[in-house]
């Protein structure tokens, strides 16, 4: 990320095509760009949801390497082989319900028996 010098003409992003006039841009593949505006070729997700901004994924603590395509729940970034129930490993697939609770990932059946256990009935509609 680099900070525009306010005395210099401001730069096309590679993006949209916009002149770039927020106080900081990115530089990446010799273009620039607005934070917001890189996105994958292939699936059309922006990069900061590709790529681990911390550089260890949550549940087994290890390096994410950059190229790595990553799950994320609020702050924390995973393996997209560690985003599992951390009480069962039941993968997720496209649309199951996850839970995070204690910082941890549940699937929607251990989520609900823990609030049970907890004297919590989960809300059913």
């Amino acid at each position: 990320m680099l900070s525009v010098q306010p005395d210099t003409k401001p730069k096309g992003c590679a993006g949209c095509n916009r002149k770039i006039k927020d106080r900081y841009l990115l530089k990446a593949l010799d273009k620039y760009w607005h934070e917001d505006c890189p996105k994958c070729a292939c699936c059309d997700c922006r990069w900061e949801r590709l790529f681990g901004v911390t550089g260890n994924c949550a549940a087994c603590s290890k390096l994410i390497p950059a190229f790595e395509m990553v799950m994320r729940a609020k702050d924390n970034v995973y393996h997209l082989d560690c985003f599992a129930c951390q009480l069962c490993n039941q993968r997720f697939c496209v649309g199951d319900k996850f839970f995070l609770k204690n910082n941890m990932i549940l699937c929607q059946t251990d989520y609900e028996e823990g609030l049970m256990k907890e004297g919590y009935a989960p809300q059913v509609r």
